[in-house]
């Protein structure tokens, strides 16, 4: 027969049963046969609930609740001890994710505890602690990287990682600059970003450009022939949309030469609203001036000794320096046109633009992340 198991309401119930039949002269064993338990049973009750009523008894429910949450508590951060302690974590920061992985594998192996629970105390995600790596071929990769890298010497991992998104490689710029070292390739070195140039009233001194055709800026390159002559070059450039409007190389250049460059230059892309220039005699001339004035520009001249004022022509002279004169050698000055022309070609169609969000000023086609090729 199946031993009955009885409620806590019941046992005060059979106890006050007892009790009434023991006031009524029963003994102890006759008045608990009269219920059916033992007088054993009877006294292991008394002890345990004798004297309770029932809001007693709700507190002792209680209590033992608290008591085993709190035992559960206890158990629990003592494992967690242990598991820290048998999981030998260095004493470091900035774990890696394998070391991570190791000490979870090491004390689940001394403990046996749940996977679940060793990465909660580790610190390691349960997704992290399954990942399984996949092995990839970068050769392609690798291949294509160092072709663009050769083909523009003078171009960074992101600038490159750019023209590969444009030939369809699904690839981030953080892959091609690790792929990029693992080559041996040189990386740009970084500069400190120039402080804004303020007037003392907190006045900006350059005017920035707002539309296409708003602000042009044109300044001059000098550079020598293989035969030790000086040449000029003009450039013009668009503030806006970043396009080297044109170069032009000479090996004289007075201020009716710059009037003739930008009289085409107004024909084919239009007038602009201001053109910025330095205080070199070419630009500051009276008939340079007194010209622009009549055609409806409105010349901008920079303060005396603060090229900085005219930054982005600056900065296209600086990489037309970079990218042509310090790799080419010139015999003559049409030899010269001519491949700055080409090269002007790739600056304004292909070569990526930082501030332009990595596209060229004018992009031939629209750049387009293909799936044509794995990375």
């Amino acid at each position: 027969m199946a031993r009955k198991r009885y409620s806590d309401e019941d046992i005060l119930k059979l106890l006050r049963e007892i009790e009434l039949k023991l006031a009524d002269g029963d003994d102890v064993r006759t008045a608990c046969r009269g219920v059916g338990v033992s007088d054993a049973t009877y006294y292991n009750w008394r002890r345990r609930f004798g004297g309770m009523g029932k809001s007693q008894l709700s507190e002792l429910r209680s209590l033992e609740k608290e008591n085993a949450r709190l035992k559960k508590i206890v158990a629990e951060l003592e494992l967690d001890k242990l598991i820290l302690k048998e999981s030998e974590l260095p004493k470091t920061e900035g774990l890696t994710t394998s070391q991570l992985r190791q000490a979870v594998i090491h004390a689940r192996q001394k403990l046996g505890t749940s996977e679940r629970r060793t990465c909660k105390v580790v610190g390691l995600a349960r997704s992290s602690m399954q990942y399984q790596a996949v092995e990839k071929n970068d050769d392609a990769l690798r291949l294509a990287m160092i072709r663009l890298a050769k083909s523009y010497g003078r171009y960074g991992y992101r600038k490159v990682a750019q023209l590969l998104r444009v030939e369809g490689w699904r690839v981030n710029h953080k892959k091609v600059e690790r792929l990029w070292r693992e080559e041996g390739l040189q990386l740009p070195q970084r500069h400190k970003k120039k402080r804004r140039l303020y007037h003392k009233d907190s006045s900006i001194i350059r005017l920035r450009p707002t539309h296409p055709n708003h602000v042009w800026s044109v300044d001059f390159v000098h550079d020598k022939l293989s035969n030790g002559r000086s040449y000029k070059m003009l450039t013009v450039l668009d503030e806006y949309t970043r396009q080297a409007l044109a170069v032009e190389v000479r090996t004289r250049m007075g201020s009716e030469d710059v009037l003739e460059v930008l009289y085409g230059l107004f024909l084919r892309h239009g007038k602009p609203d201001f053109v910025r220039s330095d205080n070199g005699p070419e630009f500051s001339s009276r008939a340079t001036q007194s010209w622009l004035e009549k055609v409806g520009v409105n010349p901008i001249r920079i303060y005396p000794g603060s090229p900085w004022e005219n930054g982005y022509n600056e900065r296209f002279n600086g990489t037309l320096r970079r990218e042509v004169l310090n790799s080419e050698w010139f015999t003559t000055t049409k030899q010269a046109q001519i491949v700055i022309n080409c090269w002007l070609r790739q600056y304004n169609h292909t070569r990526p633009h930082q501030a332009l969000n990595m596209r060229p000023p004018i992009p031939e086609t629209p750049v387009q992340y293909g799936t044509e090729h794995g990375g």
